[in-house]
């Protein structure tokens, strides 16, 4: 954009370049990154006004980290900056210290590292039960046969209800995405998946379960978690965890498969070392992250290093702008197992924000990696495949793989 007084390029109120890039827009797979990288390299700040609530974008490492453990300047009043006064409310996510310090508390124990490995038996029973599905196939699309699948699955399992519901709620969560960029009405599938919470909290209220094993029965004791937490805080809970975990592990999972699917020699070094892909996991998250960006709102106006913002101001804290940083990774647009400090990355962000279910999507993708490498070692993207980004939260929108059949 250039100012039509001077012809020079136009500069926004706080200080910096204007950009119209529009990144809700789908297009080929990893166009996004490539023009988040064109843009952190521009500027270390830019005003972005293709939205109807322009947002200012932090884009370097090291000032996305530094704004992210800022939450009494930088308000989780606004958790996407893409569409930054959403009328859905997010808990604990939409939460500020100190409520959301006491939230965090309550909500910690069940996605500890502990937690997870309780229910570990149960995640490689049923990853295994799809594998035994789709290994004699021969193909499958990875994103709507395996990738939604499984966490979808697994995060039945992890809250205490029924794995057998899996199908149904896989359809709702298509649904909902679908919805929540640019498809049709996500409104029925909404309101089925409040209807089913719903019940289920009618139900631990009357056939109370096991709270050392059952979330909804767990957090309806005061006695355990408190006499604050509300009957419709628990169903907004219910619903967050199931957008943040489903939708942003289905998109890992596609990232992934299509770079081992284009690494025959990465594939085969996993495949026989599976103690690697632990550390693999955590360079694909820096690579292809879970979330790309946090949306903030400004409390007061601050001087940030030069970007002079005001109160009431959007920000996009750019993960995927921040793990690709050449000034914190070296090559950043390469996989490097060997790269020094893995974990050191924001694909799960930083500060009192860090991503709840972390220990869980980790612990899912090392699984969903090992058993899938040990039924189907080769496969290959189906040929004359074009494989597209859906824009917002990036995800693939299909990933057709071949592979020879196994019985």
């Amino acid at each position: 954009m250039t100012d039509p007084s001077t012809g020079n390029p136009a500069v926004a109120p706080a200080g910096c370049p204007i950009t119209h890039t529009d990144y809700r827009v789908e297009g080929p797979i990893l166009e996004h990154y490539a023009q988040l990288n064109a843009e952190r390299e521009q500027s270390d700040f830019l005003l972005n006004d293709s939205t109807k609530d322009p947002f200012y974008m932090i884009q370097r490492f090291d000032h996305v980290l530094e704004a992210m453990q800022m939450p009494e300047v930088f308000s989780n009043d606004i958790v996407n900056a893409l569409d930054p006064f959403m009328e859905v409310r997010f808990l604990p996510n939409n939460l500020n210290p100190p409520e959301h310090t006491r939230m965090r508390k309550v909500l910690n124990r069940w996605f500890s590292p502990a937690a997870v490995r309780r229910i570990e038996e149960q995640v490689y029973q049923r990853c295994n039960q799809l594998l035994e599905e789709l290994a004699p196939k021969g193909e499958c699309d990875l994103v709507s046969e395996f990738a939604i699948r499984f966490p979808t699955d697994m995060f039945l399992v992890t809250i205490g209800l029924p794995v057998e519901d899996g199908g149904k709620f896989t359809e709702w969560v298509e649904a909902l995405f679908a919805g929540f960029f640019g498809g049709p009405d996500p409104t029925p599938a909404a309101n089925a998946i409040t209807a089913y919470f719903t019940d289920a909290i009618a139900d631990r209220k009357a056939n109370p379960r096991d709270p050392e094993w059952d979330f909804i029965s767990r957090m309806l004791r005061p006695d355990l978690v408190g006499d604050w937490l509300t009957e419709d805080d628990l169903l907004v809970i219910c619903m967050t965890l199931m957008t943040a975990g489903l939708d942003t592990t289905r998109s890992a999972l596609g990232y992934i498969f299509q770079h081992l699917a284009r690494d025959e020699q990465l594939r085969h070094r996993l495949t026989a070392h599976p103690e690697l892909v632990p550390k693999a996991v955590e360079e694909f998250v820096r690579l292809y992250p879970l979330v790309v960006q946090d949306g903030r709102l400004v409390m007061r106006d601050i001087d940030f290093h030069g970007l002079k913002l005001k109160k009431g101001d959007v920000l996009w804290l750019g993960i995927g702008s921040a793990n690709r940083d050449p000034r914190k990774f070296p090559n950043p647009d390469e996989f490097d197992l060997d790269r020094p400090s893995l974990s050191h990355h924001l694909g799960f962000a930083a500060g009192p924000h860090r991503c709840l279910g972390m220990h869980l999507a980790r612990h899912e993708l090392v699984i969903a990696l090992q058993e899938w490498h040990k039924r189907i070692p080769d496969y290959a993207i189906a040929a004359g495949a074009e494989l597209r980004e859906r824009g917002g939260q990036l995800a693939l929108v299909n990933l057709p793989l071949r592979w020879a059949p196994t019985a």
